[in-house]
Parts: C-alpha cells; structure tokens; sequence
C-alpha cells in the first residue's frame, strides 16, 4: 500500500443505492475498521453494465467515462458487487480501446479496482473480530467467482463453518435483464438453487451481489420459505437490525 491509512472511494452501485443502502454502510463500517478513509464521489452514477449486456455500447461508453472520471484520483476503488467491480476491471479496458488517452485511464482504473471481500481480505488483510454466527450458506455471484476469483475471501472474512450446497458454483437464474426477458427459465434457476440451499440447513444466505440476493430473496418469499438474505457486508459489520432483502419490515 502505498499509504499508512489509504484513500478508498466507495462505489456504491445503482441497487445498493436504491435498494439495499445498508449494505452500503456496512462496506463503509468495515474498510474504516480496516484502516481506509472512505469516500462515496458523489458524481457517481451506474457503472453502465446494462447497457453493456444489451448491446447499447454508446450510453455504456458514456457511463464509463462518466465513472473513470469520478473514480481516477482515488487510492482504491472498492465496490460492494462482484458484477459491477467486474464490470470496471474487465470491460471498461476494452470498452475504451478505440480511443489512447481514455484506454490508459481505464486500464489505470481497472488495476485499483476491487470486490469488497476481496479487497478487505487481500489487500487489508482485514480480519473482524468475531466470526458471524448462524446458520449461514454462501451463494458465489457469477460475475464474483468466474470473473474476480472471489470464493475463499469471504469464507475467510465470515470465519464461520459455511453449509456449503452440492452446487454451489451454478448460477441463481438472475443474470441482470436475463430475468425479465426469461421469466420462467429465471424462476426455474432460482428454484433449484433455493432448494440446495434449504437442504443445508441453513437460515441465513448471504452473498456479494445484491442482484442475486434480491432475486433468490424475492422467489423464497413467494415460496414461504424460512430464508433470510443479508449482503455479506451487513453480515461481516454486525447489522442484524435492517430487515432482511424481502423480509418483514420491523
């Protein structure tokens, strides 16, 4: 690290921001008990992965210009999503390749860019003071595992026996507008996955997407299924007082 206390800019995430702010504490809670001075850029907006997944190159090259800029000064870049930090450190390198001067600022980008859990673990070396308790099953994000290498660095954070499932690195069936365009395909996906995760034994999923907690969240709740979904940054920070994703509001 190139600082005693470095400068991390939190991005927050377009669902994190509408959806689930919680966990977008949590994530400030957690890498300012790591040593980090946390900013959140308020000229921040979405990464442009949307726009990306669906062809619409031009407003995901205009996203991504907007997100260097607000991004380029910082230290590190952490972010509470495997699919979002991907986004940045994967594409945004290629999605600039037509153009010298904004290629090299993503590329710049793109090699301070991390996952929240693998930025706390890998970089930080960050361990919470107690281990989680529950009990908790993990579902690895797509994007996280297959993309960033994300899978021991949670686990390691949780410092808790996870009930793993006998498929664990299959995919929940959200995939981003997959799950609109292909509703009963999503659902069936979903189904699967929340039928291994009930036959661990578990009461709590947790997970470091928020798109996929929110999905298999959704799904379990019209089934009645006893499942709470928590982000993995409010597991890690204690919070245990906002309502789980779908739950009850208290």
């Amino acid at each position: 690290m190139s600082s005693a206390k470095p400068k991390v800019a939190l991005f927050v995430t377009c669902l994190v921001d509408l959806f689930r702010p919680s966990a977008a504490f949590a994530a400030v809670t957690l890498l300012e008990a790591a040593g980090c001075t946390v900013d959140a850029p308020q000229s921040q907006t979405c990464c442009g992965q949307p726009a990306y997944n669906s062809g619409d190159k031009a407003d995901a090259m205009a996203l991504a210009v907007q997100t260097i800029r607000a991004l380029m000064d910082y230290e590190y870049v952490v972010v509470p999503s495997g699919s979002c930090a991907a986004m940045i450190r994967h594409h945004y390198p290629d999605l600039m390749a037509g153009d010298a001067e904004l290629a090299a600022q993503a590329r710049a980008l793109a090699a301070k860019t991390y996952e929240l859990t693998q930025f706390l673990h890998d970089v930080m070396h960050y361990k919470p003071d107690a281990a989680a308790s529950g009990n908790i099953t993990y579902h690895d994000a797509c994007s996280g595992l297959r993309e960033l290498g994300v899978q021991a660095q949670p686990r390691a954070l949780l410092q808790s026996p996870i009930l793993e499932n006998d498929d664990g690195e299959t995919c929940c069936g959200f995939g981003g507008t997959f799950c609109v365009k292909y509703t009963d395909v999503s659902t069936a996906i979903a189904d699967k996955k929340l039928d291994k995760f009930s036959a661990t034994g578990a009461t709590i999923v947790t997970g470091g997407d928020l798109g996929c907690l929110m999905h298999l969240a959704g799904r379990a709740a019209r089934r009645g299924m006893d499942l709470q979904f928590r982000h993995v940054a409010e597991i890690l920070a204690g919070d245990i007082q906002t309502p789980a994703i779908a739950g009850p509001e208290k």
